[in-house]
């Protein structure tokens, strides 16, 4: 085996390997739903928006060719509607997430229906598509610096996952060399803020390490 191929298999590896780590990371949120048969502390949004994500992506590693791709964004989907159905048959108030899940599952329709049916050419189909996972991608890594801004605010890093921030650098990394290798700009990109961000959250996880229990209770009350 040539030297390139090596490096597709040992970095499409990797890719699957954090990502399904990442993935699984909503296995704590499911066990507590389960547990509690409550909703309380679990945020509805990120499963939705990731499940969007991962159909999307799962699109573009169709239209593609790609194994790697349609591999770990067709489990990504799989485990991400498992913790969607969870919440809505724990969650009180079913109409607002109702409403959010059928609106961004309108506008992925209408997104596939423009790109499938008004843009014939396979290869403008495919960067358009790529274009729009991309976007969608880094709208995701960038969303959560609002809660960046509130632990810098509090000083505690108590709202931040140590585990998933590992998780999203190592898969963020292995995405954006193998986007990299494959000389393809719509997975490498995107990939990089996500690595930033994590870098981010890792330095606010040294720099609050000390003293934010202590610290927390006062700024909250």
């Amino acid at each position: 085996m040539e030297a390139g191929g090596v490096a597709d298999s040992f970095l499409s590896g990797a890719c699957v390997l954090f990502t399904l780590i990442m993935y699984s990371t909503g296995l704590s949120d499911l066990r507590h739903m389960r547990m509690t048969r409550s909703v309380d502390s679990v945020q509805f949004l990120p499963f939705l928006t990731t499940d969007i994500n991962n159909l999307s992506w799962l699109s573009y590693g169709a239209l593609k060719g790609d194994g790697t791709l349609i591999f770990v964004n067709a489990t990504g989907a799989v485990l991400q509607t498992l913790y969607i159905s969870v919440y809505l048959h724990y969650c009180p108030r079913k109409r607002p997430m109702l409403l959010q899940t059928a609106t961004l599952l309108g506008v992925l329709v209408l997104g596939f229906g423009y790109f499938w049916l008004l843009v014939p050419s396979p290869e403008a189909r495919l960067q358009q598509l790529g274009l729009f996972c991309s976007t969608f991608t880094i709208s995701m890594y960038l969303s959560p610096l609002a809660d960046l801004a509130k632990v810098i605010q509090t000083k505690s890093t108590q709202r931040l996952s140590f585990s998933l921030t590992i998780a999203t650098l190592l898969t963020s990394a292995s995405w954006t060399l193998y986007g990299f290798q494959l000389r393809d700009p719509y997975i490498m990109v995107p990939n990089v803020p996500g690595i930033l961000t994590s870098f981010i959250r890792l330095w606010l996880f040294w720099k609050y390490s000390q003293g934010q229990d202590r610290n927390y209770p006062l700024l909250q009350t």
